[in-house]
C-alpha cells in the first residue's frame, strides 16, 4: 500500500547573499520552505502567492515565480506520508527581504546559507535537504 500523499506549493526564497529563506509553523519543530496546499481550483502559482502573503505578508506577482519543477519526498511533518511540491525559485532584494516577518501559522523565520541550514540536520525538512543539493 502506498503512503498518504500530500501535494503543496514551496517557494525556494533567496537573497542577494545567496541564503534561502526557511519556516518554522506553529507547534512544530522542523524548518521548510514558505508554502502550502493549493485550494480547490487553484494553479500552482495562485496558490503560492497566496500563501505568501497568508505566511510572510509578502505579495508578489504571479511572474515572479520561476518554476523549479516537482519534487518528491517524505512529509516533514506528518509521519508514514509522502510530499510532492511544485517549487518555484523567488529571489528578493535585500529590502524586501529583510522586512519579512511571520504571519499566520508561522511561528518563526530564518535567513540560512546553505551550511547553515544544513547544519539544522533533523529539524530541516526532507524537502528543504532535497532543495541544498547542488
Amino acid at each position: 500500500m502506498k503512503d498518504p500523499l500530500i501535494r503543496v506549493v514551496a517557494a525556494l526564497i533567496t537573497d542577494p547573499r545567496g541564503h534561502q529563506l526557511l519556516v518554522r509553523k506553529r507547534g512544530t519543530d522542523r524548518f521548510m520552505q514558505a508554502g502550502g496546499k493549493p485550494e480547490a481550483g487553484e494553479s500552482p502559482r495562485g496558490a503560492l502567492v497566496r500563501e505568501l502573503s497568508e505566511e510572510l505578508g509578502l505579495e508578489v506577482a504571479e511572474s515572479a515565480l520561476v518554476p523549479l519543477g516537482p519534487y518528491a519526498t517524505d512529509a516533514a511533518n506528518e509521519p508514514g506520508h509522502r510530499l510532492e511540491a511544485e517549487v518555484f525559485s523567488l529571489p528578493l532584494p535585500s529590502g524586501v527581504a529583510d522586512a519579512l516577518e511571520p504571519h499566520a501559522e508561522i511561528e518563526e523565520l530564518r535567513w540560512c546559507s546553505p551550511a547553515e541550514a544544513a547544519a539544522l540536520g533533523d529539524r530541516l525538512a526532507p524537502l528543504a535537504h532535497l532543495l541544498l543539493a547542488p
